[in-house]
Protein backbone atom coordinates (compact mmCIF):
# COMPACT_ATOMS: atom_id res chain seq x y z
CA UNK A 1 0.00 0.00 0.00
CA UNK A 2 1.63 3.28 -1.29
CA UNK A 3 1.70 6.60 1.45
CA UNK A 4 -0.40 8.33 -1.76
CA UNK A 5 -2.83 6.09 -1.15
CA UNK A 6 -3.24 5.94 2.25
CA UNK A 7 -2.98 10.14 2.69
CA UNK A 8 -5.96 9.97 0.12
CA UNK A 9 -7.98 7.82 2.13
CA UNK A 10 -7.60 9.65 5.34
CA UNK A 11 -8.48 12.78 3.49
CA UNK A 12 -12.06 11.22 1.78
CA UNK A 13 -13.05 9.73 5.37
CA UNK A 14 -12.21 13.49 6.79
CA UNK A 15 -14.86 15.18 4.07
CA UNK A 16 -17.76 12.21 4.79
CA UNK A 17 -17.10 12.52 8.49
CA UNK A 18 -17.18 16.79 7.71
CA UNK A 19 -20.50 16.24 6.01
CA UNK A 20 -21.96 14.00 8.36
CA UNK A 21 -21.61 16.62 10.82
CA UNK A 22 -18.26 15.94 12.55
CA UNK A 23 -15.80 19.06 11.79
CA UNK A 24 -12.68 17.51 14.41
CA UNK A 25 -12.96 14.33 12.56
CA UNK A 26 -12.20 16.23 9.55
CA UNK A 27 -9.49 18.04 10.90
CA UNK A 28 -7.56 15.56 12.61
CA UNK A 29 -7.72 12.77 9.68
CA UNK A 30 -6.95 16.00 7.08
CA UNK A 31 -3.91 16.50 9.62
CA UNK A 32 -2.62 13.08 9.79
CA UNK A 33 -3.07 13.03 6.07
CA UNK A 34 -0.80 16.60 5.99
CA UNK A 35 1.87 15.52 8.10
CA UNK A 36 1.96 11.95 7.51
CA UNK A 37 4.29 10.28 9.43
CA UNK A 38 6.94 8.25 7.63
CA UNK A 39 8.25 4.90 8.94
CA UNK A 40 6.44 5.78 11.71
CA UNK A 41 3.54 3.40 14.20
CA UNK A 42 0.53 4.21 11.79
CA UNK A 43 2.54 4.21 8.62
CA UNK A 44 4.20 0.86 9.28
CA UNK A 45 0.25 -0.79 10.71
CA UNK A 46 -1.66 1.11 7.54
CA UNK A 47 0.77 -0.18 4.78
CA UNK A 48 0.28 -3.39 6.33
CA UNK A 49 -3.28 -3.54 4.70
CA UNK A 50 -4.20 -5.12 1.01
CA UNK A 51 -7.24 -4.13 -0.71
CA UNK A 52 -10.00 -1.93 -0.17
CA UNK A 53 -8.36 0.25 2.80
CA UNK A 54 -11.54 2.70 2.40
CA UNK A 55 -14.57 3.25 4.23
CA UNK A 56 -16.34 0.46 2.70
CA UNK A 57 -13.19 -1.89 3.48
CA UNK A 58 -10.76 -1.70 6.04
CA UNK A 59 -11.62 1.44 7.29
CA UNK A 60 -8.49 2.27 8.32
CA UNK A 61 -8.91 5.99 8.84
CA UNK A 62 -11.97 4.74 11.25
CA UNK A 63 -9.76 2.37 12.57
CA UNK A 64 -6.71 4.90 13.83
CA UNK A 65 -9.20 7.47 14.82
CA UNK A 66 -11.15 4.89 16.65
CA UNK A 67 -7.45 3.69 18.72
CA UNK A 68 -7.32 7.38 19.34
CA UNK A 69 -10.86 8.16 20.76
CA UNK A 70 -10.53 4.72 22.70
CA UNK A 71 -7.54 6.17 24.34
CA UNK A 72 -8.81 9.30 25.15
CA UNK A 73 -12.25 7.49 26.86
CA UNK A 74 -10.16 5.18 28.59
CA UNK A 75 -8.11 7.77 30.13
CA UNK A 76 -4.89 6.42 28.46
CA UNK A 77 -3.20 9.39 27.45
CA UNK A 78 -3.37 12.86 28.88
CA UNK A 79 -1.79 15.30 26.42
CA UNK A 80 -3.92 13.40 23.80
CA UNK A 81 -7.60 14.33 25.96
CA UNK A 82 -6.52 17.63 26.80
CA UNK A 83 -6.52 18.07 22.62
CA UNK A 84 -9.72 16.61 22.53
CA UNK A 85 -13.59 17.75 22.54
CA UNK A 86 -15.29 19.31 25.12
CA UNK A 87 -11.75 21.16 24.92
CA UNK A 88 -10.91 23.52 22.36
CA UNK A 89 -9.14 21.98 19.42
CA UNK A 90 -6.34 23.32 18.09
CA UNK A 91 -4.88 21.53 15.02
CA UNK A 92 -1.36 21.38 15.36
CA UNK A 93 -1.50 20.66 19.23
CA UNK A 94 -4.17 17.84 18.45
CA UNK A 95 -1.65 16.58 15.35
CA UNK A 96 1.65 16.83 17.42
CA UNK A 97 -0.33 15.00 20.36
CA UNK A 98 -2.09 12.22 18.11
CA UNK A 99 1.38 11.11 16.24
CA UNK A 100 2.58 11.02 19.35
CA UNK A 101 0.39 8.58 20.92
CA UNK A 102 0.65 6.11 18.14
CA UNK A 103 4.57 5.57 19.58
CA UNK A 104 3.74 5.90 22.89
CA UNK A 105 1.04 3.48 21.95
CA UNK A 106 2.29 1.35 19.53
CA UNK A 107 1.51 -2.20 20.91
CA UNK A 108 -2.32 -1.05 21.58
CA UNK A 109 -2.25 0.48 17.95
CA UNK A 110 -0.80 -2.68 16.96
CA UNK A 111 -3.81 -4.38 18.25
CA UNK A 112 -6.20 -2.14 17.95
CA UNK A 113 -5.56 -1.95 14.18
CA UNK A 114 -6.01 -5.84 13.46
CA UNK A 115 -9.99 -5.01 14.09
CA UNK A 116 -12.54 -3.13 12.06
CA UNK A 117 -14.73 -0.31 13.37
CA UNK A 118 -17.72 -1.38 15.55
CA UNK A 119 -20.66 1.14 15.17
CA UNK A 120 -24.54 0.98 16.11
CA UNK A 121 -26.15 3.86 15.49
CA UNK A 122 -28.93 4.16 17.73
CA UNK A 123 -30.60 7.37 16.14
CA UNK A 124 -31.38 4.74 13.11
CA UNK A 125 -34.06 3.58 14.92
CA UNK A 126 -36.06 6.50 14.49
CA UNK A 127 -36.39 4.56 10.64
CA UNK A 128 -37.55 1.79 12.41
CA UNK A 129 -40.25 3.61 14.61
CA UNK A 130 -41.57 5.41 11.66
CA UNK A 131 -41.94 2.06 9.45
CA UNK A 132 -43.21 0.53 11.93
CA UNK A 133 -46.39 2.93 12.85
CA UNK A 134 -46.64 3.24 9.15
CA UNK A 135 -47.31 -1.06 8.94
CA UNK A 136 -49.16 -0.84 12.41
CA UNK A 137 -51.52 1.27 10.65
CA UNK A 138 -52.28 -1.76 8.12
CA UNK A 139 -52.41 -4.49 9.76
CA UNK A 140 -52.97 -3.81 13.70
CA UNK A 141 -50.89 -6.97 15.15
CA UNK A 142 -48.83 -7.43 18.00
CA UNK A 143 -45.02 -7.98 16.29
CA UNK A 144 -42.41 -9.97 15.89
CA UNK A 145 -38.80 -8.82 14.54
CA UNK A 146 -35.64 -10.29 13.21
CA UNK A 147 -32.95 -7.93 12.58
CA UNK A 148 -30.05 -8.33 10.45
CA UNK A 149 -26.66 -7.30 10.78
CA UNK A 150 -27.70 -6.16 14.49
CA UNK A 151 -23.56 -5.51 15.47
CA UNK A 152 -25.03 -4.45 19.61
CA UNK A 153 -28.58 -4.83 19.06
CA UNK A 154 -29.12 -1.24 20.29
CA UNK A 155 -31.72 -0.73 16.87
CA UNK A 156 -32.74 -4.28 17.79
CA UNK A 157 -34.17 -1.99 20.90
CA UNK A 158 -36.22 0.39 18.98
CA UNK A 159 -40.19 -0.19 20.27
CA UNK A 160 -38.92 1.17 23.20
CA UNK A 161 -37.45 4.68 22.17
CA UNK A 162 -39.57 7.19 21.08
CA UNK A 163 -39.78 9.72 18.27
CA UNK A 164 -40.43 13.33 17.98
CA UNK A 165 -41.24 13.58 14.26
CA UNK A 166 -41.96 16.85 13.60
CA UNK A 167 -45.54 17.44 15.67
CA UNK A 168 -46.29 13.93 15.79
CA UNK A 169 -44.80 11.79 18.99
CA UNK A 170 -44.43 8.29 18.00
CA UNK A 171 -43.35 5.25 20.93
CA UNK A 172 -43.57 4.65 24.47
CA UNK A 173 -45.03 6.92 27.01
CA UNK A 174 -42.05 6.19 29.20
CA UNK A 175 -39.34 5.65 26.88
CA UNK A 176 -35.69 4.60 27.16
CA UNK A 177 -34.54 7.62 24.86
CA UNK A 178 -36.13 9.80 22.16
CA UNK A 179 -34.80 10.97 19.11
CA UNK A 180 -35.11 13.94 17.35
CA UNK A 181 -33.98 13.57 13.71
CA UNK A 182 -35.11 17.00 11.61
CA UNK A 183 -37.86 15.79 10.04
CA UNK A 184 -39.79 16.30 6.91
CA UNK A 185 -42.93 15.12 5.25
CA UNK A 186 -46.64 14.38 6.91
CA UNK A 187 -45.33 11.64 10.25
CA UNK A 188 -46.84 8.38 10.06
CA UNK A 189 -50.15 8.35 12.32
CA UNK A 190 -49.54 7.23 16.16
CA UNK A 191 -50.11 3.33 16.35
CA UNK A 192 -50.27 0.79 18.96
CA UNK A 193 -47.06 -1.25 19.08
CA UNK A 194 -46.33 -4.39 20.82
CA UNK A 195 -43.75 -6.70 20.20
CA UNK A 196 -43.77 -10.28 22.15
CA UNK A 197 -40.46 -11.75 20.26
CA UNK A 198 -37.51 -9.59 18.95
CA UNK A 199 -34.37 -11.69 17.98
CA UNK A 200 -31.01 -10.08 16.08
CA UNK A 201 -28.13 -11.39 14.53
CA UNK A 202 -24.76 -10.79 13.83
CA UNK A 203 -21.58 -11.99 11.69
CA UNK A 204 -19.67 -10.43 14.63
CA UNK A 205 -22.13 -9.46 17.60
CA UNK A 206 -20.67 -7.11 19.91
CA UNK A 207 -21.39 -7.66 24.10
CA UNK A 208 -21.82 -4.75 25.31
CA UNK A 209 -22.05 -5.33 28.15
CA UNK A 210 -18.92 -6.13 28.42
CA UNK A 211 -16.68 -2.96 29.34
CA UNK A 212 -13.62 -3.32 26.64
CA UNK A 213 -16.46 -4.33 23.85
CA UNK A 214 -18.39 -1.64 24.81
CA UNK A 215 -15.51 1.12 24.58
CA UNK A 216 -14.67 -0.17 21.23
CA UNK A 217 -18.50 0.99 19.96
CA UNK A 218 -17.44 4.13 21.96
CA UNK A 219 -14.49 4.96 20.46
CA UNK A 220 -16.24 5.21 16.95
CA UNK A 221 -18.67 7.66 17.94
CA UNK A 222 -17.04 10.86 17.13
CA UNK A 223 -15.71 13.14 20.11
CA UNK A 224 -17.65 16.36 18.97
CA UNK A 225 -20.67 14.94 18.48
CA UNK A 226 -21.44 13.99 22.34
CA UNK A 227 -25.46 13.72 22.00
CA UNK A 228 -24.70 10.71 19.90
CA UNK A 229 -22.42 9.32 23.40
CA UNK A 230 -25.86 10.09 25.45
CA UNK A 231 -28.15 7.90 23.50
CA UNK A 232 -25.96 5.47 23.24
CA UNK A 233 -24.79 5.10 27.09
CA UNK A 234 -28.86 5.06 27.49
CA UNK A 235 -29.63 2.54 25.04
CA UNK A 236 -26.63 0.11 26.27
CA UNK A 237 -28.05 0.56 29.74
CA UNK A 238 -31.60 -0.69 28.36
CA UNK A 239 -30.22 -3.84 26.69
CA UNK A 240 -32.30 -6.91 26.90
CA UNK A 241 -31.66 -8.82 23.71
CA UNK A 242 -29.01 -11.22 23.32
CA UNK A 243 -27.58 -10.83 19.42
CA UNK A 244 -26.62 -14.44 17.93
CA UNK A 245 -23.56 -14.76 16.14
CA UNK A 246 -23.94 -16.80 12.69
CA UNK A 247 -24.30 -16.04 9.16
CA UNK A 248 -27.61 -13.86 8.56
CA UNK A 249 -29.18 -16.44 5.58
CA UNK A 250 -28.62 -19.01 7.88
CA UNK A 251 -30.07 -17.34 11.41
CA UNK A 252 -32.92 -16.15 8.92
CA UNK A 253 -33.52 -19.76 7.53
CA UNK A 254 -34.14 -21.01 11.20
CA UNK A 255 -36.32 -17.91 12.29
CA UNK A 256 -38.58 -18.09 9.32
CA UNK A 257 -39.20 -21.51 10.43
CA UNK A 258 -41.15 -20.70 13.01
CA UNK A 259 -44.94 -19.81 12.48
CA UNK A 260 -46.00 -16.06 14.16
CA UNK A 261 -49.93 -16.38 13.80
CA UNK A 262 -51.58 -13.96 14.71
CA UNK A 263 -48.54 -11.29 14.35
CA UNK A 264 -46.78 -9.50 12.20
CA UNK A 265 -43.19 -10.29 11.23
CA UNK A 266 -40.66 -7.84 10.50
CA UNK A 267 -38.00 -8.19 9.42
CA UNK A 268 -35.52 -4.95 9.38
CA UNK A 269 -31.59 -3.45 9.06
CA UNK A 270 -30.33 -0.53 8.60
CA UNK A 271 -26.57 0.17 6.67
CA UNK A 272 -25.49 -3.62 7.02
CA UNK A 273 -26.92 -4.58 3.39
CA UNK A 274 -24.08 -3.20 2.00
CA UNK A 275 -21.60 -5.50 3.84
CA UNK A 276 -23.43 -8.90 3.18
CA UNK A 277 -21.83 -10.88 0.64
CA UNK A 278 -23.45 -11.63 -2.72
CA UNK A 279 -24.83 -15.09 -2.19
CA UNK A 280 -25.94 -13.79 1.44
CA UNK A 281 -28.01 -11.14 -0.45
CA UNK A 282 -29.22 -13.72 -2.86
CA UNK A 283 -30.50 -15.99 0.13
CA UNK A 284 -31.88 -13.49 1.96
CA UNK A 285 -33.84 -12.28 -1.08
CA UNK A 286 -34.96 -15.45 -1.46
CA UNK A 287 -36.08 -16.24 2.26
CA UNK A 288 -38.39 -13.16 2.97
CA UNK A 289 -40.18 -13.87 -0.90
CA UNK A 290 -40.53 -17.25 0.41
CA UNK A 291 -41.76 -16.56 3.33
CA UNK A 292 -44.20 -12.80 1.90
CA UNK A 293 -45.70 -15.37 -0.24
CA UNK A 294 -47.06 -17.75 2.36
CA UNK A 295 -48.17 -14.32 4.19
CA UNK A 296 -51.96 -13.51 4.93
CA UNK A 297 -53.64 -10.48 6.50
CA UNK A 298 -53.72 -12.78 10.03
CA UNK A 299 -49.76 -13.27 9.64
CA UNK A 300 -48.02 -10.75 7.29
CA UNK A 301 -44.52 -9.90 6.54
CA UNK A 302 -42.89 -6.68 6.48
CA UNK A 303 -39.55 -5.95 5.21
CA UNK A 304 -38.14 -2.83 6.13
CA UNK A 305 -34.57 -1.52 5.43
CA UNK A 306 -32.62 2.03 5.57
CA UNK A 307 -29.61 1.19 2.78
CA UNK A 308 -27.40 3.31 0.59
CA UNK A 309 -28.69 2.91 -2.60
CA UNK A 310 -26.23 5.00 -4.73
CA UNK A 311 -27.90 7.99 -4.03
CA UNK A 312 -25.12 11.13 -2.65
CA UNK A 313 -25.63 11.39 1.03
CA UNK A 314 -29.01 9.86 1.88
CA UNK A 315 -30.28 6.12 2.02
CA UNK A 316 -33.51 4.87 1.09
CA UNK A 317 -36.16 3.55 3.54
CA UNK A 318 -37.86 0.54 1.83
CA UNK A 319 -40.69 -1.40 2.80
CA UNK A 320 -41.92 -4.60 0.83
CA UNK A 321 -45.16 -5.48 2.85
CA UNK A 322 -46.77 -8.80 1.98
CA UNK A 323 -49.81 -10.14 1.14
CA UNK A 324 -49.59 -8.03 -2.14
CA UNK A 325 -46.28 -7.63 -2.25
CA UNK A 326 -46.51 -3.62 -1.64
CA UNK A 327 -43.24 -2.28 -2.57
CA UNK A 328 -42.34 0.94 -1.68
CA UNK A 329 -39.92 3.91 -0.45
CA UNK A 330 -41.28 5.78 2.55
CA UNK A 331 -38.31 8.37 2.99
CA UNK A 332 -35.05 9.17 2.35
CA UNK A 333 -32.43 9.17 5.71
CA UNK A 334 -28.96 10.41 6.82
CA UNK A 335 -26.81 7.82 7.08
CA UNK A 336 -26.48 7.99 10.32
CA UNK A 337 -30.07 9.47 11.56
CA UNK A 338 -30.30 13.01 11.54
CA UNK A 339 -32.36 14.18 9.31
CA UNK A 340 -35.49 12.08 7.45
CA UNK A 341 -37.54 12.78 4.37
CA UNK A 342 -41.07 11.07 4.79
CA UNK A 343 -42.89 10.83 1.66
CA UNK A 344 -46.38 12.09 2.24
CA UNK A 345 -47.74 9.55 -0.21
CA UNK A 346 -46.46 6.98 1.57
Amino acid sequence: MSRDDIQDSFRVQAKACTNLGSPFMGVLLNGLADLWPDCGTLDRICRGFEGDISAYGHAIALRAAGGLHALVLSGRDDALTAAYPPNPTDPETLISAALAAFETHAEFFADWMQSPPQTNEVRRSAVLIAGAHWIAARHPLPFVTSELGASGGLNTNWDRYALQAGDVRLGPADPVLTLTPEWAGAAPAPAEIRVTDKAAVDLRPVDVTDPAQALRMKAYLWPDQPHRMELTEAAIAAIDTPIAAGDAADWLEDRLARPFPGHIHMICHTIAWQYFPEPVKARVTALIEAAGASATHDAPVAWLSMEADGTPGSARIGLRLWPGDIDLELGRADYHGRWIRWHEGA
